[in-house]
């Protein structure tokens, strides 16, 4: 590990982890907006307590009594009432409906809006339909029109309502979902084999929680709202004290006792602005969870936008290797078209080998990778061929058996290990979790193992990096701690795509150094997809090139490197560069300089 590294990765480990809740602590405006409203909720708690009447008793003597009258310290209303009663019981009203109206829209919007999102196109188009609906009808009315089923009551008509605006929690999530699953550390969490509820609820929910928690400030002022009008144009139970019923009462004595309007307008206004202001608050809190794509990791993204694989009629076949794919063909619809990216591939990986799939980038090998994990897009379409596991065809499987296979018979390495950890969970606590989602390990025996590959892989401070967040450890521990969990459950396939791709040449060698002592040890069979022959001269038994989809040869790596046979192979070999290797400058016809070239 390079000196810079080091250096940072001291200076973040020394720097103080600050929670969420620990950046609310020190922001000005959430303190004062949301101790306002924790003043106000206990006010309205405790108004029972604290009030000096009753919200509906009234005295006729003291109708429009005015501010400071004894037992009435706000003045009379209209009718005689206690204004200063009757606001503490409204408090409580509001926050009642805000909690109900918007912990409903919150879970009917969220739930549909995460299944909608990561599942199908045809289930993401069955919500959409539902919500759309939903969305036409006009919600006051609606809320109006069944007052003779609710009895007014103000707490079954904010169930209705919440049911009314959660199309807009829907949306939001949604679209977020939509982008998220896309992420690398999505199809991480779905090659461990965590379930779709795990990805969903600890992976997905966690790093859109910022939009959904702003929006439901919103909804909640809405909620508040919504009662406070249907209040003030008298409908919903007469009993119920109200800041919509204050206020419509207000408006008969609007120019002669205007202070009456003031006070619930004031409360309702004070109440409204502290939830966006701590709204907008919480959300800055939370912003920054999704990682920030680099260049080859939106490359990786256009690639892999969800998980979905088509169904194949091969048999179930036998084969005694570990890994065995025959003539594989993946075409993705262009128009009326389909255009093949892979064809006709075939190789095989036995227990305790490591092959190597080398080719440029678009020669189809990670598509060929992708194929085997079962994280295609759902538009790629596997036209032919099998996939073989332990014997058993693999393609077409429901999501659950492939769930079953990911994690205990197959793991994965991916490139880019930053892009592939959650940035809002510590990294101990990502690789428990999927140790134990493929593992009867308790947490505790979970916890002691992870720890022990962490050791093994040569991090110096385990305890250290298991609890550190992605962001405060370097590339290259991300990149050892994602093998550590890779191999935690002993899995019989390993498959790295690119796994040095993103580090430094020393940080590399000790990875390839790595791989091969826990390829022996474990007896893995290892598929390694890369472009770098150096990683191929180092770990790989046989060797497979790949060119505009298609094997164009095979071989032992040495035999291949001594004499190669298929002409791409040659380019390919020529055009690494050594100690003696010159560039021209401006490049000429070609990108790179042969060493022959170079020599001469």
């Amino acid at each position: 590990m390079s000196t810079v590294s080091i250096a940072i990765s001291s200076a973040e480990a020394k720097r103080p982890r600050r929670s969420p809740f620990g950046r609310l602590c020190r922001d000005p405006q959430a303190i004062v907006s949301g101790s306002i409203l924790i003043v106000l909720a206990i006010l309205g708690a405790l108004a029972p307590l604290i009030a000096t009447n009753g919200p509906n008793d009234a005295t006729l003597s003291l109708i429009n009594a005015p501010i400071g009258t004894e037992g009435y310290p706000l003045g009379g209303d209209s009718s005689g009432r206690d204004i200063y009663s009757r606001l503490l019981f409204s408090l409580g009203t509001s926050f009642q409906s805000a909690l109900i109206g918007t912990g409903v829209a919150l879970l009917v919007g969220v739930s549909a809006g995460l299944i909608g999102g990561y599942l199908s196109n045809r289930v993401r188009s069955g919500t959409d339909w539902l919500f759309n609906l939903v969305m036409t009808f006009p919600g006051l009315l609606v809320l109006i029109l069944l007052m003779p089923v609710t009895r007014g009551d103000f707490r079954v008509t904010m169930v209705l309502f919440g049911i009314i605006i959660s199309p807009t929690i829907y949306r939001i999530v949604r679209n977020q979902v939509v982008s998220v699953k896309h992420e690398l550390f999505v199809d991480a969490a779905r090659v461990s084999g965590l379930s779709n509820l795990r990805i969903l609820t600890r992976h997905v929910l966690f790093v859109i929680r910022g939009p959904i928690i702003i929006a439901a400030a919103f909804l909640a002022n809405s909620a508040i709202g919504a009662q406070s009008g249907l209040a003030f144009l008298g409908l919903g139970s007469t009993d119920v004290p109200s800041f919509g019923a204050m206020i419509a009462a207000a408006f008969i004595n609007l120019y002669t006792y205007p202070l009456q309007l003031l006070w619930p307008s004031l409360a309702l206004g004070l109440i409204t602005a502290s939830l966006v202001l701590l709204g907008n608050s919480l959300r800055d809190a939370l912003e920054g969870a999704r990682p920030k794509a680099s260049k080859a990791g939106a490359a990786a993204r256009s690639i892999q936008k969800a998980q979905g694989i088509a169904s194949s009629k091969g048999g179930s076949g036998t084969s005694s290797s570990l890994l065995s794919i025959e003539n594989l063909a993946v075409a993705y619809p262009a128009g009326s078209e389909l255009v093949e990216v892979v064809h006709d591939v075939s190789l095989r990986v036995e227990a305790g080998e490591i092959v190597g799939l080398v080719g440029e980038s678009g020669s189809g090998k990670t598509q060929t990778a992708f194929s085997v994990l079962g994280v295609l897009p759902p538009e790629a379409i596997i036209t032919s061929g099998r996939i073989l596991l332990e014997g058993r065809d693999i393609v077409g499987l429901p999501a659950a058996e492939l769930n079953r296979l990911r994690g205990r018979t197959i793991a994965y390495i991916p490139q880019e290990p930053m892009s592939n950890l959650v940035p809002t969970s510590t990294v101990g606590a990502q690789l428990v979790a999927g140790l134990r989602a493929t593992t009867p390990l308790g947490k505790k025996e979970a916890k002691e193992r992870i720890l022990g590959l962490l050791r093994r892989v040569g991090i110096v401070d385990p305890d250290r990096v298991f609890s550190s967040y992605p962001h405060q450890i370097s590339g290259g521990m991300a990149q050892r701690a994602l093998i550590a969990g890779a191999v935690a459950s002993r899995p019989k396939l390993l498959i790295a795509d690119e796994p040095t791709t993103a580090l430094d040449v020393t940080v590399q060698a000790e990875i390839l150094d790595l791989l091969r002592d826990l390829q022996q040890t474990l007896d893995m069979g290892v598929l390694i997809v890369t472009h770098n022959f150096g990683v191929v001269a180092d770990l790989c038994d046989r060797v497979l090139v790949m060119n505009h989809g298609r094997i164009v040869e095979e071989g032992n790596a040495h035999e291949l490197f001594a004499s190669p046979k298929d002409e791409y192979t040659r380019q390919l070999l020529d055009s690494i560069l050594d100690e003696t290797t010159v560039r021209s400058d401006p490049p000429r016809e070609r990108s790179f300089v042969s060493s022959e070239q170079g020599k001469a």
